[in-house]
């Protein structure tokens, strides 16, 4: 087992496998020109899947794929076939727009659960968000991912001037779909702008909803990152990440690869151990996975030591989301 010096277990990975994306979302991609890594620097296939083996046998269950967009990696039906053959739950963080193309592929590696990148229901605000007209064919996957059994849930980066006027959308959407949407407030990463003012919080979207819909709160998986409710007589639910106002460090099962092949113990941990670079050099990589693990901090990645209300974005010391692995 994976256990930190706060007597957390880790026996979840998420794996970036590219920092590529067909989107130009700013909260995450700062940079319309930015550098994204050359094929060398990323691992490969046949790496991805031993250290992915090296987790396994540390305890991993569950492997999440991201980038990026992991689809638009020209190996990606290659890399989910082969992870697909270990001990484990495969799921996939992508903006689906190319899921159409991969849903066979998808199916036979046993992927069960989708998140998908959504920040809007409307194709114009969606067009400024992204830098692409793509809506309607992301909204279509989505459905098609739905009436093809896959269990999707949709996450909604709460973006000032948006989310105010669409909350109550995102939330009349699971009346008659199977959706299960997720309101994340605004995080801080380099170069998106952040600053705590812009933090739209849960509590006060909570409060937008309650006056519209008689609702539930329902009962949180374990490890759950959401606090989930439902409108009565919906079909879906709605929840909140509440990772500023309220944050759930204290049960933590997560770790994250880059697509370069860098260890983060944390979304926002700055502290870095590579990974891949000890695993070229033919070098064991087990010592530092549990290096990575007992240097966790127990809230936050150690960056906020105070209310986020104090943070600084000038001050905080990490990658961009890109560059991380959503």
């Amino acid at each position: 087992m994976l256990q930190d010096t706060h007597q957390r277990i880790h026996d979840y990975l998420r794996i970036s496998l590219t920092d590529s994306c067909n989107f130009r979302c700013q909260y995450c991609m700062p940079d319309e020109n930015i550098q994204c890594l050359p094929n060398k620097h990323l691992m490969q296939v046949e790496e991805i899947v031993e250290i992915a083996k090296t987790f396994v046998g540390l305890g991993v269950n569950k492997i999440r794929l991201t980038g990026g967009e992991p689809m638009v990696r020209k190996e990606f039906p290659e890399i989910l076939q082969k992870l697909s053959e270990l001990p484990v739950e495969i799921s996939l963080t992508t903006n689906a727009v190319l899921a159409h193309k991969y849903i066979d592929q998808l199916k036979a590696a046993g992927v069960k659960s989708l998140n998908v990148s959504l920040d809007t229901l409307d194709a114009e605000t969606f067009k400024r968000i992204t830098k692409r007209n793509q809506f309607q064919l992301v909204w279509d996957n989505i459905l098609l991912l739905l009436n093809e059994g896959f269990r999707v849930k949709i996450n909604a980066v709460a973006i000032e001037g948006v989310i105010e006027k669409e909350i109550l959308d995102f939330v009349a959407i699971t009346k008659n779909l199977p959706l299960h949407v997720r309101i994340i407030e605004f995080m801080p990463f380099e170069g998106n702008h952040w600053n705590s003012k812009k933090v739209i919080t849960a509590t006060q979207m909570l409060k937008w909803v309650e006056e519209e819909y008689d609702m539930v709160k329902l009962k949180d998986e374990p490890h759950a990152t959401a606090k989930k409710y439902k409108a009565i007589g919906h079909e879906g639910t709605f929840a909140f990440i509440t990772t500023m106002t309220e944050h759930f460090c204290g049960d933590c099962n997560r770790m994250r690869l880059t697509a370069d092949g860098k260890m983060k113990n944390c979304l926002f941990g700055s502290e870095e151990m590579d990974i891949l670079g000890t695993l070229r050099k033919g070098e064991d990589i087990v010592p530092l996975i549990r290096t990575s693990v007992r240097r966790k901090h127990s809230v936050m990645g150690g960056q906020f030591a105070k209310s986020y209300k104090d943070a600084e974005a000038s001050t905080i010391k990490n990658r961009s989301m890109i560059k991380i692995g959503g």
